[in-house]
């Protein structure tokens, strides 16, 4: 496994890209394969996760292929998925299995699901559950991986009470109800992503959003849509554009532009923190794309302060929470993350991860099952650095305490870094090119 060194840096500047958007990277792939016809899609995200989606949807029969810059995906219509006893490896990518489920789940298949050891680990159940209700056929434990679906050709619709916001739980359902008679409707305490649903709008399927009277939210979709064969462009993504935009924020004198990045409402949590924190952030430039709205994004050096971040607030900035707790630590106050329980089901339990890693920093941190707190030692306050982060082969925490090393005294080594590629291919060229000091150890 490969470890990066992060050393303290002058100043960040300059303008960059960073990869497309992971979310929606694997979306166009899935729904592309069930679109009529051929589509074209720029700036898909060639990360280890995406390429095990497509992978997959090869193994499924899809014919995908890599036209010099672009990608093509040749669709076959709603429905017409078929064959037994696929194995399909999604490797660390959650995301990919769970939607590819809802996939199998609505169609004539049967598939067993497979991953590395840190997806093995990942509840599955709030995917399976609900997919019973449809007719699939789920065997195995139903909450850990391997899991084997037998799908069902004609699904039945049905209404799902989500008891959690996940837009991955939501995907899935709208997923196999792509094939059913009937209307397939779910409803969730709060909108999580809805990248599935304008995606599904865009290539032309009836699907409906609304808030209820209690504050929940019912998406309903239309089944046998036909689905058409529409091009699309992958705006940046904007969990990975958090990363050179939060290390601009604490890095002195830095000013950092991350372009085209998705600014759907549901992901920008993050930004909404930071400039309640006092960050100076600028949205620029904005304009839709296939339905998704984008900006260029520029951050400069500023002083932060402690805020607290609500529950209702999580959803849309569930991934972005690490490297936020990066940012407080350079906050004067404490910074307080509620109702974020969720992070404890990732590719680790980040809430334990960053506490300890910020713990062997010397900074203060608390947490309960569900919240957590980062004193912060204010933006003139001296990190001393020094240590080791076992990432524990999560990207995620691997990037943000990098990201932390660019203004500690000494050097934070992070180890375990090659799964920064399931999201962030060129992470660390694309900091170093705009001045930050990480090494390949």
């Amino acid at each position: 496994m490969n470890s990066i060194s992060s050393n303290k840096s002058s100043y960040l500047t300059g303008n960059l890209s960073v990869p497309g958007d992971k979310s929606i990277s694997h979306r166009s792939l899935i729904i592309g394969s069930l679109a009529n016809g051929r589509i074209e899609i720029n700036n898909l995200l060639e990360s280890e996760d995406v390429m095990a989606t497509a992978d997959a949807l090869k193994i499924l029969g899809v014919k995908i292929n890599k036209l010099n810059d672009k990608w093509e995906v040749f669709g076959s219509g709603i429905g017409n998925f078929h064959g037994s006893n696929y194995r399909l490896n999604l490797g660390n990518s959650g995301t990919g299995a769970r939607l590819l489920m809802g996939l199998v789940a609505g169609s004539d298949i049967d598939a067993t699901f497979i991953g590395d050891e840190s997806l093995s680990k990942r509840p599955m159940k709030r995917i399976t559950e609900p997919l019973k209700k449809t007719g699939a056929i789920i065997d195995g434990q139903t909450n850990n991986l391997p899991i084997k679906i037998k799908g069902s050709k004609i699904p039945l619709p049905i209404e799902y009470q989500s008891p959690i916001s996940s837009a991955q739980v939501k995907s899935s359902i709208l997923l196999a109800g792509l094939s059913s008679l009937g209307k397939t409707t779910i409803i969730e305490p709060s909108l999580s992503r809805d990248h599935t649903e304008r995606m599904l709008k865009f290539f032309g399927a009836n699907i409906t959003t609304y808030q209820l009277d209690d504050l929940s939210w019912k998406i309903t979709l239309d089944g046998i849509p036909e689905l058409k064969s529409l091009d699309l462009n992958i705006p940046a993504d904007p969990s990975s554009a958090s990363f050179p935009i939060v290390s601009a924020i604490i890095t002195p004198n830095s000013k950092v532009k991350v372009m085209n990045v998705c600014i759907n409402e549901l992901r920008i949590g993050l930004y909404k923190t930071l400039i309640e924190m006092g960050a100076n952030i600028e949205f620029t430039n904005k304009r839709e794309m296939n339905g998704e709205l984008i900006a260029d994004i520029t951050a400069c050096s500023s002083d932060l302060k402690g805020t607290t971040v609500p529950k209702s607030r999580a959803a849309s900035m569930i991934d972005e929470y690490p490297i936020l707790s990066m940012a407080a630590t350079r906050a004067s106050g404490e910074t307080v993350m509620e109702g974020v329980e969720e992070l404890r089901y990732k590719e680790t339990d980040r809430i334990k991860n960053v506490c300890n890693g910020l713990q062997k920093l010397g900074i203060e941190t608390y947490e309960t099952t569900d919240s957590m707190t980062v004193k912060g030692k204010g933006p003139k306050g001296i990190i001393y650095g020094n240590i080791e982060i076992n990432s524990n082969l999560d990207h995620r925490i691997a990037m943000s305490f990098l990201c932390l090393g660019l203004v500690t005294e000494k050097s934070i080594i992070v180890r375990d870094t090659d799964t920064i590629n399931s999201s962030f291919p060129f992470f660390m060229d694309k900091m170093n090119g705009i001045g930050a000091k990480l090494n390949q150890m």
